[in-house]
């Protein structure tokens, strides 16, 4: 990784290492932020509703069959 660093920095892309790695921390921040908010607005409540009615949930043999008729309506239609 520390090669990895001296070649952005070689290569211009960066002015210093400590550049990259502020960068690389930034990216890292935001992806956190972006998974974090993810479960929060759209896995936690799919989460209560199936747990507050369970009957809401599908068999996995349910989905199983529904993927495939969807993967075989997406080859037909190319």
């Amino acid at each position: 990784m520390a090669a990895q660093v001296r070649a952005k920095v070689a290569a211009g892309e960066y002015a210093s290492e400590s550049e990259v790695i502020r960068d690389g921390l930034r990216a890292l921040q935001a992806r956190e932020k972006a998974v974090e908010s993810w479960l929060r607005n759209e896995i936690a409540p799919v989460y209560d509703a199936l747990k507050s009615d369970p009957a809401r949930g599908r068999s996995i043999n349910d989905v199983k069959a529904t993927l495939a008729a969807e993967h075989d309506n997406a080859i037909k239609t190319r």
